[in-house]
C-alpha cells in the first residue's frame, strides 16, 4: 500500500462504491514528514506565508497516492471539488490544474469554491472521484 498521510478522524482516504472510487478530501501534508508543503514560518512556527503552488501540487500528489493504493491514475478521475481558503488564490491553484490536466485525454469536471477555512495548515483542499469500470 502506498504511503499516505494519517487521517485527522477516522475515515478511509479512497472508498469504492461499485465502478465508482471516492477520494476523501485531501490537504498538502507531506505523507513521509507530516509537513505542511509551501508555509513559511517564523521562529515561533507561526505560518508567515505559503505558496498555494506547491500547496496545491503536494494535495494532488496525495490523490494520485489514493488513487495508487487502488490501482488508479489521475486519468481515472471524473470530478474534482476544490476548496480554497481564498479565492484571491485561484489563478495559483488554476495554473498547477493546467500543468497537471492539461494533457489528458479525459479531463474532469471540477467545482472550486472559497471557504472560511480548512482544517491544519492547508490553504487549499481537494477531494476526488475517479471511475474504472469493472467489466
Amino acid at each position: 500500500m502506498s504511503l499516505m498521510t494519517k487521517p485527522l478522524a477516522h475515515y478511509s482516504h479512497i472508498r469504492k462504491a461499485g465502478d465508482i472510487y471516492y477520494v476523501a478530501g485531501q490537504g498538502c501534508r507531506n505523507p513521509e514528514t507530516n509537513e505542511y508543503a509551501g508555509l513559511t514560518r517564523d521562529s515561533s512556527g507561526a505560518i508567515q506565508s505559503y505558496d498555494i503552488k506547491a500547496q496545491s501540487k503536494a494535495v494532488l500528489a496525495n490523490i494520485e497516492q489514493a488513487l495508487a493504493t487502488e490501482s488508479l491514475t489521475l486519468d481515472h478521475v471524473i470530478d474534482v471539488n476544490v476548496f480554497l481558503a481564498d479565492m484571491k488564490d485561484f489563478a495559483g491553484m488554476n495554473e498547477i490544474w493546467n500543468q497537471t490536466f492539461a494533457n489528458r485525454a479525459q479531463k474532469p469536471t471540477r467545482t472550486t469554491v472559497a471557504v472560511k477555512q480548512l482544517p491544519g495548515d492547508n490553504f487549499v483542499e481537494m477531494k476526488a472521484i475517479a471511475y474504472r469500470s469493472q467489466k
